[in-house]
């Protein structure tokens, strides 16, 4: 079953996929969700203002965990800076091989940094190892469940669970466009729900137990 929306905007966006056989449809959604994300950020113009949510509380001293944009990756570095304006700790991913949970080290404007695998960016060793309060986390699509479409290298997923058994209080919100949200995300037992939803449109607060 195919689920097609609108960019609001009174134009098509490319559908994403709903079939039985979960990694042939996570696959499937995936190559949609990228083409659908390129889509809407072209006629975005790239921009997209964000800001958080008020059952967030953006405290001096709070850790905020960011990434540096890649691809088509909405640009979540001005509201970073905003954060880090109001004492916001402001970190970014880093990856420390296959398979393994990611960490995170403190960010500034004008810090230097590493080029990881799959060309991400983050700080050098030099920056100090924190553990995030709120996790920013890029995707292809979403659902009302809070459930996220990645790149199928699993993470986030990992770094959340992991962050959860050792914090139960940490939040995760994903960023993207409104028009990438779908009816429903392919998922199995080892994907991570967000708690809500960053988007242009607004703050959308994930439904959990659905």
């Amino acid at each position: 079953m195919e689920n097609t929306k609108t960019d609001g905007q009174g134009g098509s966006v490319p559908p994403l996929l709903h079939v039985q056989g979960l990694e042939r449809n996570k696959a499937d959604a995936r190559a949609a969700g990228a083409a659908r994300r390129a889509l809407l950020r072209a006629r975005a113009g790239g921009r997209l203002p964000l800001g958080l949510p008020a059952c967030f509380k953006a405290r001096r001293g709070v850790v905020v965990a960011g990434y540096w944009p890649l691809r088509q990756e909405i640009d979540v570095l001005p509201l970073l800076t905003r954060l880090r304006g109001r004492g916001c700790r402001i970190a970014l991913p880093v990856v420390p091989g296959p398979r393994r949970p990611l960490t995170f080290r403190t960010w500034r404007a004008g810090t230097k940094l590493e080029t990881g695998p799959f060309g991400t960016r983050h700080p050098g060793g030099g920056a100090a190892a924190v553990v995030p309060d709120l996790v920013l986390v890029p995707l292809l699509a979403f659902d009302r469940t809070g459930f996220r479409l990645g790149y199928g290298g699993g993470y986030y997923d990992r770094t959340l669970a992991l962050l959860r058994k050792k914090r139960s209080r940490i939040v995760a919100f994903g960023v993207a466009y409104a028009g990438q949200e779908v009816a429903a995300v392919p998922r199995d037992r080892f994907d991570q729900p967000l708690d809500g939803i960053l988007t242009e449109r607004g703050f959308i607060k994930a439904r959990r137990g659905r």
